[in-house]
């Protein structure tokens, strides 16, 4: 019987490769593998759907479906269309046609509370990959998935559609992704890159792989599980540090200081042995990673059974803890603008509310999870009337905007009772107090910062009732 091994040296390297899920993590790295030596032909795959399928031809066309700013990504497009080294496609049978197959497809969960992922986009494609999948192919899971997946359910998911085996007939690997939108090329190409196979054919495979697009960073080789994990872990320690640093910045509200004042100290500790990694509090954690990483972590550790875990009886997950502290800072959003409303004699009740920034992250059209929408929720839900802002969000093709989303600044902040800043957007960085307080026409605005975009004595000094999270010492200012 011809082993694994020969099937691949058969093969030869690498050359064609499919990627599939046509987003944030997909197309980056299909344009890189596009455009490294060797690579003879690159296809996205992206189902013709409703939602989604208008990128075919905007990507065949040399245009990037994703509107924040990506420094390199439209220029590389062009490049990799016009060679005809990349295509995208809906057609699921070229997967035939390539040595290696990634799939970075989304993998939410639909009640964190549940602990149960909806895996559905994910095992389709693994199914549609499952069923033109060819002899000494390799698959690779990006996906960011619950601890034993690639080793579990995926496997057993392709070899049944395939009727190959995995080990033996073609390798399977877990590479998870490691990007942050806004610079998407760059972490691919820099960052070390966890490769994890299910047997040591499938992890030489995969590096062989990654190293195709790798400058700075390294292949960090590893099992399946421990690539999982690695994914999971990461995401889920950034998270505990946002979770710490809110945590804090709540403390210092309550005791009328200045967060920033002691992260500064905190942060000025130095020398060897001392790491203080201290982030940034803000409005709340949003996108596709952070809110749900941990609870797939959880998961795993959870599927092993009820003794597997040696842990202290009734407390809550550390991890999960976070996630509560992080989730909740969009209800105190609300709350520091109910305190402000009150300093003017208004309530939320019939306010009218300027929300600027609907992306989670500054200057990037990606709206996944944003902690604007729970704000957004609560505020109507509360009897204020609020217009949103967003200079890079596009209402047509980003997930559950809310009517009437607007581009135009100085439209949504007019007549408002109060502006609530949910991004760092640039262009909210450069608000003018005097500008914004005339176009809000009432005494006493209101302004809530929640990213630490504006100078609160300046704003103080205006006129407006100020809200800051952590600036204790500033919010219990008196009106001018």
């Amino acid at each position: 019987m011809t082993s694994l091994q020969e099937l691949i040296e058969q093969r030869g390297p690498i050359r064609k490769i499919g990627v599939f899920g046509m987003g944030y993590v997909g197309i980056p790295a299909a344009l890189l593998f596009a455009d490294a030596p060797g690579i003879e032909h690159v296809y996205g795959f992206q189902r013709d759907s409703p939602t989604s399928g208008y990128k075919i031809a905007r990507l065949n066309q040399g245009e990037s479906p994703l509107k924040g700013e990506e420094p390199g990504l439209e220029d590389l497009l062009q490049k990799v269309v016009s060679s005809g080294n990349f295509s995208c496609t809906p057609d699921f049978s070229k997967v035939a046609e390539c040595d290696a197959v990634t799939l970075a497809i989304q993998t939410p969960f639909k009640d964190p509370k549940d602990l149960l992922p909806d895996f559905t986009p994910l095992i389709e494609g693994i199914r549609n990959v499952g069923r033109h999948l060819t002899p000494g192919t390799l698959v690779v899971l990006e996906s960011t998935i619950t601890p034993g997946t690639t080793a579990g359910m995926a496997r057993e998911i392709l070899e049944a559609e395939s009727g190959l085996v995995a080990g033996e007939d073609f390798a399977l690997a877990h590479a998870p992704e490691r990007v942050m939108v806004g610079r998407l090329l760059r972490n691919i190409r820099e960052h070390d890159r966890c490769v994890g196979g299910i047997d040591e054919v499938s992890t030489r495979r995969a590096v062989e792989l990654y190293s195709r697009v790798l400058t700075t960073g390294q292949v960090i080789p590893m099992t399946a599980t421990a690539a999982e994990v690695t994914k999971t872990a990461e995401n889920t320690f950034r998270d505990l540090q946002i979770a710490a640093i809110n945590q804090l910045a709540l403390y210092c509200e309550a005791m009328g200081i200045n967060v920033y004042d002691v992260r500064d100290g905190v942060a000025s500790l130095k020398g060897e042995g001392i790491t203080r990694a201290v982030l940034w509090p803000g409005a709340g954690v949003g996108g596709h990673c952070l809110t749900k990483d941990t609870y797939h972590l959880e998961r795993g550790v959870q599927q092993l059974g009820p003794n597997a875990l040696d842990f202290p009886d009734g407390r809550e997950s550390l991890y999960t803890l976070a996630r509560g502290i992080n989730d909740f800072m969009p209800a105190h959003m609300l709350h520091l603008t109910t305190s402000a409303l009150a300093q003017t004699g208004k309530t939320l009740k019939g306010s009218k509310i300027a929300l600027l920034g609907w992306a989670f992250i500054n200057d990037s059209d990606d709206a996944r999870n944003t902690p604007s929408e729970p704000f957004y929720e609560m505020a109507i839900a509360a009897g204020a009337e609020v217009r949103v802002h967003d200079p890079w969000v596009d209402p047509a093709t980003a997930p559950d905007v809310p009517a009437g989303l607007s581009k135009d600044l100085e439209a949504v902040i007019r007549g408002a009772d109060a502006v609530v800043v949910f991004a760092g957007h640039r262009e909210y960085r450069g608000l003018v107090a005097e500008r914004v307080e005339g176009l809000c026409g009432c005494k006493w605005p209101v302004i809530v910062d929640g990213r630490n975009v504006v100078d609160p004595d300046a704003w103080i000094r205006a006129g407006f009732a100020y809200r800051g999270i952590g600036r204790g010492g500033k919010n219990g200012h008196s009106l001018k």
